[in-house]
C-alpha cells in the first residue's frame, strides 16, 4: 500500500531578509494546494506590514518566537532552548515534514523527517567578502553547528547549483543536496518607467557593496535610489552617502511600486546565493546590472549586464551604456522580464511538494549527530 502524501508541514523562517519573502510566498502557494503549514519565526519579530501578507491564508498557522537566529548567536548559547521550544511545537502540530530555513535546528530531536534549505551561511559570506574563513572561536562554533545540522538533515536544498556546490565543498554533508530555484508570483506591470537606478536590500550588509554605488553615483545622468534598512538588528553606525537617494526600509508593496517605476536595478554584490530582489526587479521590468557571480550567471546569463563588483569603471560604464541608449535599455528590460518567468512560485512550490513526498516515503533512517558534533555555548 502506498503511504499517504505528506500534507502537514512545520516551517521555520525569519523576518530579517529574503527568507521571509520566500517562506511566506511558499507557504501561501502550498496552502492553495491543500497543505497545512505551521510557520514559526526565529529572531526579530515580523513588522506589521510583513504580517499583513499572512492574512487570509487558509491552512496557515503562524507563531513568532524570540529564539536566536544562528548568525546572531554563533556560540550556540540559545541552542538548547531553541531545540526544546521547536520540538515542543512539533509535538503540538504533528507535522509530516519539518522544513528548516536554517541549519543548526536540524540537529534537534525531531520525530518527523527534516529538510534544511541553505539560503546563506556566514562561512561562505566571509570567504566572499574577506577572502578567508573566520577564525574567531564563536564562528568556529557556528561552523560546527551548521555542519551538524546538514549531517542531521534527511535532505538539504540550495536555491542555485552554484551555492549547492559551495555548501558541499565547505561542509561535506552526507547528502548530495538538491537545487530548487526560488520563485515569485506573476505580476502585471502597468506603470511607466522613470529615469532612475534602483538598488535594494540590507544596506548594512557588507556583501551588498554599497560603497561602490556611492563612488559612481555622481558620474551618472540618473540618480541611484537605495531602498532597505541601513542598520542591522544589533545596530551599527550610519554609513549613508550624500550621493545616493535613500528611500528607507519599505514594505513589500511599496518596494514593488518603486521597482515598477525604476528603469534599472543594480546589484553589485560580493556575495549572493540567489538574489530575490533581482528576480523581483526583473519581473517588474527593470534592466539588470549585476555582479559576475556564479549564482547570478546561472540565473541571468544572457539577460543582464555583468560587472566586476570591485571595478568602479565597469559599473559606471555598464550603467551609462543603458542610460544613454534607449533601445539597448528596452532590450535588456525585455530580456530580464522574459527570463524571470522561468522562476515561478508555482514551479518552486511543486518542487518542494515533490521533495516532501520523496522524503516522507524514504525508508532510510536519518543519522543523528553525536553530541560532540555540536558546539553549544562553548565560547
Amino acid at each position: 500500500m502506498t503511504p499517504p502524501q505528506p500534507r502537514r508541514i512545520l516551517m521555520t523562517a525569519d523576518a530579517v531578509g529574503g527568507v521571509w519573502t520566500y517562506a511566506t510566498a511558499l507557504s501561501r502557494e502550498l496552502c492553495r494546494q491543500g497543505f497545512e503549514i505551521a510557520l514559526v519565526t526565529l529572531g526579530p519579530e515580523p513588522r506589521d506590514d510583513q504580517l499583513r501578507h499572512l492574512q487570509g491564508i487558509e491552512g496557515l498557522d503562524f507563531e513568532a518566537t524570540d529564539l536566536a537566529l544562528e548568525w546572531m548567536d554563533p556560540e550556540g548559547r540559545d541552542l538548547e532552548r531553541g531545540f526544546g521550544r521547536l520540538t515542543a511545537i512539533e509535538s503540538r502540530v504533528h507535522p509530516d515534514i519539518v522544513h528548516l530555513n536554517g541549519f543548526r535546528e536540524a540537529a534537534a530531536n525531531w520525530k518527523a523527517p527534516r529538510i534544511v534549505v541553505a539560503h546563506s551561511c556566514v562561512r561562505s559570506w566571509w570567504r566572499a567578502c574577506r577572502g578567508k574563513d573566520p577564525t574567531e572561536p564563536q564562528w568556529l562554533d557556528y561552523i560546527a553547528n551548521v555542519g551538524a545540522g546538514l549531517k542531521a538533515a534527511n535532505e538539504w536544498v540550495a536555491p542555485t547549483a552554484a551555492f549547492r556546490d559551495l555548501i558541499a565543498q565547505l561542509y561535506a554533508p552526507p547528502a548530495a543536496g538538491r537545487v530548487i530555484w526560488n520563485g515569485i508570483e506573476a505580476r502585471i506591470r502597468s506603470t511607466a518607467k522613470q529615469p532612475f537606478v534602483l538598488a535594494a536590500g540590507r544596506l548594512w550588509d557588507e556583501a551588498k557593496n554599497l560603497a561602490i554605488l556611492s563612488r559612481v553615483a555622481g558620474r551618472l545622468q540618473w540618480p541611484i535610489r537605495v531602498a532597505g534598512p541601513l542598520h542591522p538588528p544589533c545596530g551599527c553606525k550610519d554609513s549613508r552617502s550624500s550621493r545616493l537617494e535613500y528611500l528607507g526600509e519599505l514594505s513589500r508593496n511599496a518596494l514593488d511600486e518603486v521597482m515598477q517605476r525604476a528603469a534599472i536595478l543594480v546589484a553589485p554584490a560580493l556575495y549572493e546565493p540567489f538574489g530575490l530582489t533581482v528576480l523581483e526587479a526583473a519581473r517588474a521590468g527593470c534592466a539588470l546590472v549585476i555582479s559576475d557571480l556564479p549564482s547570478f550567471r546561472e540565473l541571468w546569463d544572457g539577460a543582464a549586464l555583468f560587472i566586476d563588483p570591485l571595478d568602479d569603471r565597469q559599473l559606471q560604464d555598464a550603467l551609462a551604456s543603458l542610460i544613454g541608449d534607449s533601445p539597448k535599455l528596452r532590450e535588456f528590460q525585455r530580456r530580464a522580464s522574459e527570463r524571470s518567468q522561468r522562476y515561478s512560485l508555482a514551479a518552486m512550490a511543486q518542487s518542494y511538494a515533490d521533495l516532501y513526498n520523496s522524503v516522507a516515503h524514504a525508508s532510510a533512517p536519518v543519522r543523528m549527530p553525536a553530541s560532540a558534533d555540536l558546539a553549544v555555548g562553548a565560547s
